[in-house]
């Protein structure tokens, strides 16, 4: 249950900032990849949150999974209503992000981890 409330309130965090604080727009995805190739993109999301779901039984990877999951569906809504994702965290070194994005990138940092030390104990 603790999972499910935390896909929803990063789904809701994500959007809500992007409503607020939108600085740029991406058409494509991380590090502006596949621009314009919006169709494909949310044919790729889809197949990630299917994939996601689909091993989200396993209650070792649940929250790594969740996270992904939620950053996912996030950027998939942008694509899906605006044909673009909306991001605003700008570090001046890095490109233009956003909390899906983070989302996304903790996640499958933290499932690595999980598989690398499954593998390694």
């Amino acid at each position: 249950m603790i999972h499910l409330i935390l896909l929803f309130f990063l789904i809701l965090l994500d959007q809500t900032t992007k409503y607020f604080l939108t600085t740029t727009v991406n058409t494509g995805a991380a590090f502006s990849l596949f621009q314009g190739q919006r169709i494909f993109l949310i044919i790729i999301s889809i197949i990630v949150i299917v994939v996601t779901l689909v091993y989200y039984k396993n209650k070792e990877y649940k929250l790594p999974l969740v996270l992904i999951l939620a950053g996912t569906i996030g950027n998939l809504i942008d694509r899906i209503f605006l044909g673009h994702v909306r991001d605003f965290i700008d570090l001046k070194f890095w490109p233009v992000f956003n909390i899906a994005d983070t989302s996304i990138v903790i996640g499958v940092f933290l499932l690595i981890y999980k598989l690398w030390k499954k593998d390694h104990s």
